[in-house]
């Protein structure tokens, strides 16, 4: 059951950053809009989820306001990346820094002891993901040598690494993110006894709330974002909560320094993507990185 919920997290996860990307959008407004959407969409499961099993843990809101607060964070970062440097960069280096850190912090906060063949498969599946990312490097440096005009070539080359750079930046930031978010929910759904899909859905309400002053000043704005962006906005407001309601009803069955890699598998989808959808290079490159990204992941299901 939790191979498949983390099966079911990776589509959904892919799919709905490929749509954000394939946007081209970003900003509180369009964040706003789709949190709108998935309160909305989810809030039939949410409420009665809620109502079935109510929060008993003494610190149930401060961990509602604190998952909010770092998935605002979270989606912010990840959209500024986007538009700033290749997808193919940013997401890879933070789908490989955060599950290493969630790792290190399930073992060393949680006492969590995953096998040696799981480890070394949680291992395997962040070099695969450093392989995907490093993919638009090697190819901008092999493009820069070719130029006939050197000074073209110079003032390319420089841009390039600014950009490269930028999203290794952003990427690793991401990974801090993500590793915080996944301790913290963990956390919630296994140690405080939360359940996932009430917890997420209050969590996003939260975060709704918390974006709703901004998004009200320029309500025009959010209106057009909707209208511009309608199919990216449903995607995103269904499958993202949908992928993470999955991943945290994961932690429920499995520990977290299994949980936390195994739901890489989407790198893969997205590395693909990035080939196939945008004209990101290296495809041989992203397809090794991806070979060994799904070795890892069937350590981690043998460990």
């Amino acid at each position: 059951m939790a191979a498949l919920l983390i099966g079911v997290a990776a589509l959904a996860h892919a799919t709905w950053n490929i749509a954000m990307k394939r946007a081209g959008t970003s900003g509180t407004p369009f964040i706003a809009v789709t949190l709108l959407i998935g309160v909305i969409a989810f809030a039939p499961f949410g409420i009665a989820s809620l109502v079935a099993a109510p929060p008993v843990a003494p610190a149930w809101l401060a961990l509602i306001v604190g998952s909010a607060a770092l998935q605002l964070a979270y989606f912010l970062l990840l959209q500024r990346g986007y538009r700033l440097a290749d997808v193919g960069v940013v997401y890879p280096v933070a789908r490989g820094v955060g599950p290493l850190l969630s790792v290190i912090a399930a073992i060393v906060l949680l006492a969590e002891r995953p096998g040696p063949v799981a480890l070394a498969g949680a291992l395997l599946v962040v070099a695969g993901v450093v392989v995907i990312g490093l993919a638009r490097a090697r190819q901008e440096r092999a493009d820069d040598s070719t130029s006939p005009d050197s000074t073209s070539a110079g003032t390319a080359q420089q841009a390039a690494s600014a950009r490269r750079a930028r999203g290794i930046r952003y990427g690793a930031l991401i990974g801090v993110v993500i590793a915080a978010y996944t301790l913290w929910d963990a956390v919630a759904v296994t140690l405080a006894g939360l359940a996932p899909v009430g917890y997420y859905w209050a969590s996003m309400a939260v975060q709704l709330l918390m974006l709703g002053a901004i998004a009200l000043r320029a309500p025009a704005t959010a209106v057009e974002t909707a209208r511009a962006h309608p199919v990216a906005a449903v995607l995103v407001g269904v499958l993202s909560p949908l992928a993470y309601i999955a991943v945290l009803s994961a932690y429920q069955l499995a520990p977290v320094a299994i949980v936390a890699p195994a739901r890489e598998v989407s790198v893969v989808l997205i590395a693909l993507a990035g080939w196939m959808l945008f004209r990101e290079p290296h495809p041989v490159r992203r397809l090794t990185g991806s070979v060994v990204v799904l070795v890892g992941i069937a350590m981690l299901a043998l460990g």
